[in-house]
């Protein structure tokens, strides 16, 4: 990798660390470019070179935290699925949390427009992919049974979690998802996939 393209990594994640330290601070809707810019002592322009959009860049600091949980999952030593489950859910939940419910609010505004060409359409078939490749990994490992219903387990579980954030959203933060993720592991997963494990 030449010099050029080390710096040109550096101020790249330079901009994201930024703007992930400005959300946390300021939430989404009060960031701008500029303010992302003037924080990294950047030129506007350098933001552009790298992203289209704020939206952009917000997506992709949610998919390195995702790919992170993605990672830490396949290193766990343990073959007890729930186990796993459990805490993919408590990471997501953890993730969104994080960002905060402007984030979250803003980020279900948009992707439910499908005409809305600035946002990540792709996060739903993220989230899904996600989850459905950790049950799949579980049948390839002997975790769950052959004739496990990967496709439908996976649909059920992404909407619970997707609508404890839609709910989190509505009710001005007093549903807090990461204590209702907890409550639904605890009741709900071994019902969910109980006759599955081998």
């Amino acid at each position: 990798m030449t010099k050029r393209q080390q710096n040109a990594l550096k101020t790249r994640q330079k901009l994201i660390d930024t703007t992930e330290n400005l959300l946390k601070k300021d939430g989404f809707n009060a960031l701008s470019v500029e303010d992302i810019t003037n924080a990294s002592g950047v030129a506007k322009g350098t933001f552009y070179v790298y992203f289209k959009h704020k939206e952009d860049i917000v997506t992709e600091i949610c998919r390195g935290y995702f790919k992170q949980i993605e990672n830490d999952l396949s290193q766990m030593k343990s073959d007890n699925i729930i186990e796993k489950l459990t805490i993919y859910f408590d990471h997501f939940m953890k993730a969104v949390e994080l960002y905060g419910i402007n984030i979250c609010r803003e980020w279900i505004k948009d992707v439910i427009d499908p005409q809305n060409e600035n946002v990540d359409h792709g996060k739903w078939q993220y989230d899904f992919g996600m989850l459905k490749n950790i049950l799949n990994t579980a049948v390839k490992n002997n975790e769950l049974k052959e004739d496990t219903p990967v496709e439908l387990l996976t649909h059920i579980i992404i909407t619970q979690l997707y609508g404890m954030m839609t709910v989190w959203c509505v009710s001005d933060g007093v549903f807090e998802p990461t204590e209702w993720t907890q409550k639904f592991s605890r009741f709900q997963l071994k019902r969910l996939i109980g006759e599955y494990l081998i």
